[in-house]
Order: C-alpha cells, then sequence, then structure tokens
C-alpha cells in the first residue's frame, strides 16, 4: 500500500476499452436498411400523390366557378347601374365593380376569358364570359361551357 499526502487525490480510474465484438464498429445504417426505407417512402406517396394532385384539380375548378360567378355578378350590377354593358373587362376593374381581372386558374392567366356579346337590342361588347380552357371538369362538363 502506498501513502499518498493528505493534500493529493486519487485520480480517476482509466477508461474501459469498447468491446470489439461484432457491432462495435457499427455506428450508421446498413444499405439494405436504407433500401427498405426508401421502398416504404415510395410506397406511400404512390398513395398519397394522385388524391393530391386530384385536391389541386378540384382547388383549381372551384376558383374558377367563384370567378365566373363574381365577374357575371359585377357584369350584372355594371348593366343595372349604367343601362348598359360594359365594353370589356377592364372597365369593370377601371370602374371598381372587380378589384383586379378574374383569374382563370385552369387555363393560366387573366387574359384568356372568351367575351360574349349582349344580343343585339343591347349596348356594350361583354355580356357574359367563359373560360378558354381546354378539357373537362371532374363532372364531365366542359370549362368552356361554365
Amino acid at each position: 500500500m502506498s501513502t499518498l499526502p493528505a493534500t493529493m487525490t486519487r485520480t480517476a480510474p482509466p477508461a474501459p476499452k469498447l468491446s470489439k465484438g461484432p457491432r462495435a464498429w457499427h455506428r450508421g445504417f446498413t444499405l439494405i436498411e436504407m433500401l427498405i426505407v426508401m421502398a416504404l417512402i415510395a410506397l406511400l406517396l404512390t398513395l398519397a400523390l394522385p388524391r393530391y394532385f386530384t385536391g389541386l384539380d378540384s382547388a383549381r375548378e372551384a376558383v374558377l366557378r367563384e370567378n365566373l360567378r363574381t365577374s357575371r355578378e359585377a357584369i350584372d350590377k355594371f348593366y343595372g347601374d349604367q343601362g348598359r354593358f360594359p365594353d370589356s373587362l377592364d372597365e369593370l376593374v377601371a370602374r371598381r365593380y372587380l378589384r383586379s381581372l378574374p383569374l382563370d386558374p385552369v387555363a393560366g392567366g387573366t387574359r384568356g376569358w372568351v367575351l360574349v356579346a349582349p344580343e343585339a337590342p343591347f349596348k356594350g361588347q361583354v355580356s357574359d364570359l367563359r373560360s378558354s380552357a381546354p378539357g373537362s371538369a371532374h363532372d364531365g362538363t366542359a370549362f368552356n361551357t361554365w
């Protein structure tokens, strides 16, 4: 036994050595584990992506219907106030019947509207508007018939 002076303290014992067993070197994922995780992610994406894109299409259709309804109401109000139909959609914006030109989210823009002129005895150039988007909605109706 060795005697130490009272002012000295004992040092900590040395750290134990790491075991050299079969998994002592393993600190990451194996290729098989990564492939299994990627396959599971791919499987989940094949289930989720179709619903996501269907939801996007449904949202575009709903926005188109709402923009058509709002624009038609503005045209009717303009006719009620002015006694004639507007000459363009820009006139509805200039006279504050619309805040901005309506967006056609299916066709992708504000200038792709098909403007319908009023019948012969009525004045003006725009009595209705329709979408210029090709194709049809989920219910089977063509966009240009709304």
